[in-house]
């Protein structure tokens, strides 16, 4: 009898405290124990002063599955790890972690961005629709006077028929975002510098346009030194009275000095699901403003949601397992025009 070989490639977990518990079911466990030789129960917190535990199978690791949290693979922490070949993130961006040192080394990347960018687009889509029934503002009304109101006479610039979208950004969520507002009666603009050829039913135009047209416009561009503040003091100037500026992109993609007077006048309205500084200050005016709806960061993955990201991220293992390549891979020229 010949010893049975163990052909499946040993893995790690590596990301924050508390993570692992809240991105993996039991079944996820058991998927894991399955298709790799790991410990799902071993969750490495600090690859750069790791326990021995965690420190000997980083050096048996040939894939790390990662999340939110995790180490910065720097040279030094790539040494510890001589077997690794992949990187399967559990989350969107992976610039945080990924380092020149893992492309150098030629490390494969696969991350579940595209997990990750549908509850952003579901966030989205609900507010361009609230916007555009000034569900806010009719809300705040009610509240307020708690009687009849002749809401019908008030609302002559409400709804969405044929109500003018304008997406900044065709990145993952940007694309599915429009694919979202597919069934809606809107007329929908797209900017995007990369972008030759807008999908059907949407037309390409510049960002100056998209916001002298558009009642809702809705920020999905990535960060980057191109694109900071890009929605500026001409471009908020440029949108129509009782425009809606919505932003789940990142906060220093929009000028805060600069729309905070159309805020406080109450020319425009503002969905904020980020913010620059990410955590306004306590004397923000964005907390008190009536036409302001601002929230903690939450498009993105939360909860129940967390566990497609992980689903995504199993069946990338389940590739590498197999000898297949991702179907997600990251590539280092990627990181230049995207999160």
């Amino acid at each position: 009898m010949h010893p049975t070989t163990d052909n499946r490639p040993a893995l790690l977990l590596a990301m924050g405290p508390g993570v692992a518990e809240r991105l993996l079911t039991e079944d996820h466990r058991a998927r894991l124990a399955a298709l790799t030789r790991t410990d799902p129960s071993l969750v490495a917190h600090d690859l750069t002063a790791p326990g021995p535990e965690a420190a000997a199978a980083l050096a048996e690791a040939e894939l790390l599955l990662t999340c939110w949290g995790a180490t910065p693979l720097t040279p030094e922490v790539l040494d510890r790890a001589p077997r690794l070949r992949a990187v399967v993130h559990a989350a969107g961006s992976v610039k945080h972690h990924i380092t020149d040192a893992c492309w150098a080394r030629g490390i494969q990347v696969t991350s579940a961005a595209a997990a990750n960018a549908l509850p952003v687009a579901e966030y989205t889509l609900a507010a361009i629709l609230l916007a555009g029934k000034r569900v806010l503002r009719s809300a705040r009304q009610y509240a307020e006077l708690r009687t009849d109101q002749a809401w019908i006479a008030e609302s002559a610039s409400w709804g969405n028929y044929r109500r003018t979208v304008g997406i900044v950004g065709a990145s993952r969520i940007g694309r599915r975002v429009l694919d979202l507002l597919r069934p809606f009666d809107l007329q929908v603009l797209l900017h995007d510098p990369y972008v030759t050829a807008a999908p059907p039913g949407v037309e390409l135009v510049g960002l100056d346009e998209l916001c002298a047209r558009s009642t809702i416009v809705s920020v999905h561009a990535p960060q980057l030194p191109a694109t900071y503040r890009m929605i500026g003091a001409s471009q908020l100037a440029a949108m129509p009275d009782g425009a809606t500026l919505i932003n789940t992109a990142r906060g220093s993609l929009v000028d805060e000095g600069a729309l905070l007077p159309h805020l406080r006048s109450g020319r425009l309205h503002a969905v904020l699901d980020v913010t620059d500084p990410e955590l306004p200050t306590p004397d923000s005016p964005l907390y008190e403003l009536p036409n302001v709806l601002l929230t903690p960061h939450v498009a993105g993955s939360l909860g129940n949601e967390l566990h497609r990201m992980a689903d995504q991220a199993l069946e990338e293992v389940a590739r590498y397992a197999r000898g297949e390549p991702f179907a997600e891979e990251v590539r280092a020229s990627d990181l230049q025009r995207s999160a």
